[in-house]
């Protein structure tokens, strides 16, 4: 009995955890099993004019950027398809236009040789301009198709010098497509804009940023890089939300994600069988520039409207990515043939984007949706959150109100035999 009840506890215990989103949803991971295309990286390597500079390690950026690529090569994983593209590699000339163009596959995204790949790499001089948005949109295109894991890795030491191509714009282009293509940026320089830039690049596509100025930095980031591309991961799914209820999609358990414009509201559909529970959670990331002082709110809707459950969060600008989560209970019933509830899931959003910031495309939302079996009782879940403890609850009432009637009754008698003494 004492098991059972232990048992129990744990089971609202891990519930409670899922709802506050302190635990990926167990519906969100559904899609590991599925039979998923090679893990594909791209390195995207600045070669313009300014990677001469010798100041890596006494060797210059070009160099130590070699080095590392050798040494990347040797370490890469058998079953990942890796690939070289280069921007600022082929014209030396002072024409923008032209200059802005340069951009090329050094080596196609495919199985790896290294002998071909480090032939390759030992060519490259610097040369020419710094094309990261041409070639940022060029990189994405190696990577197209198939559903594995994609990553590109972008390494330079210099700003984009192809404005008003906005890199950054490029990333939220990408991001919106919903491909599941990841960015990560390493900066060869301590420079405050180039951080900034890449940054934001990185922050669009949920990648990472790194500044490095050593060789040993350099090559076990991008190492670290390639093997991650190399971990099975759970690739959202992209759904396109509706502005009503009647035409949302609607959703089986899995990840997904979507687009959001500022102060939109998003709906999205969801089947719950008597004796079912729904647990769903979002995170929405501003991937820009938003006022201060922002919320995002969840909620879960009957087809007619009315409120079920909700789930509500607030920022105030010291995070990039907001998040919550519900759940929802429905009772089981007895009749073996009652039809499934169709559950609206509502996601708004009070993000405001700063002065002069762009509100397209919309800020990127993933919503985790998980459908399980309910508890015995699903009603008790809902009891202001205890469940089931309000058996405990109870049992401590009892125990304490008992031990204060033993503890008076025995004050009481010491009392009298001092009196009496």
């Amino acid at each position: 009995m004492i098991t059972r009840q232990r048992l129990a506890v744990g089971v609202c215990a891990l519930l409670t955890a899922l709802a506050a989103g302190i635990a990926v949803p167990a519906g969100a991971v559904a899609d590991e099993t599925t039979a998923q295309d090679a893990p594909k990286v791209d390195l995207v390597l600045d070669v313009s004019g300014s990677m001469r500079a010798r100041d890596i390690d006494g060797d210059s950026r070009m160099a130590a950027a070699k080095q590392a690529f050798n040494e990347v090569l040797d370490a890469t994983p058998e079953e990942v398809q890796l690939g070289i593209r280069t921007l600022g590699a082929n014209y030396p000339g002072n024409d923008r236009k032209t200059g802005c163009k340069d951009t090329a596959q050094l080596y196609p995204v495919g199985p790896l040789n290294r002998i071909q790949a480090k032939t390759a790499v030992a060519t490259l001089q610097p040369t020419g301009w710094t094309p990261i948005g041409p070639a940022l949109q060029k990189a994405a295109d190696d990577l197209s198709g198939g559903n594995g894991t994609r990553r590109i890795v972008l390494i330079t030491d210099g700003e984009d010098t192809c404005a008003p191509l906005d890199p950054c714009e490029v990333a939220r282009e990408i991001a919106a497509k919903g491909i599941g293509l990841t960015i990560d940026t390493l900066g060869l320089v301590p420079d405050a804009k180039l951080s900034k830039q890449l940054s934001c690049i990185a922050e669009a596509t949920g990648g990472t940023y790194t500044s490095v100025q050593h060789k040993k930095e350099l090559s076990g980031k991008v190492n670290q890089l390639v093997d991650r591309t190399a971990d099975k991961v759970v690739t959202p799914v992209a759904v396109d939300g509706t502005a009503q209820c009647a035409t949302a999609p609607t959703l089986k358990s899995g990840l997904y994600t979507d687009r959001e414009e500022f102060g939109q509201h998003r709906f999205y559909r969801v089947d719950v069988k008597p004796g079912q529970e729904l647990r769903a959670s979002v995170s929405v990331s501003d991937d820009r520039q938003v006022n201060p002082d922002y919320g995002v709110t969840l909620r879960a809707i009957t087809v007619h409207g009315r409120e079920i459950v909700r789930g509500e969060a607030t920022g105030t600008g010291r995070t990039d990515v907001l998040s919550t989560g519900l759940r929802y209970p429905k009772a089981e019933s007895d009749d073996e043939n009652a039809p499934a509830e169709a559950v609206c899931l509502q996601i708004a959003d009070s993000f405001s984007p700063a002065a002069g910031v762009k509100t397209t495309p919309g800020l990127p939302l993933e919503l985790a949706v998980d459908v399980v079996d309910g508890p015995d009782r699903a009603s008790d879940v809902a009891s202001f959150g205890l469940g089931r403890g309000w058996w405990l609850l109870g049992a401590l009432v009892l125990t304490g109100f008992l031990a204060g009637l033993v503890w008076g009754w025995l004050s009481r008698w010491r009392v009298a035999v001092w009196r009496t003494n």
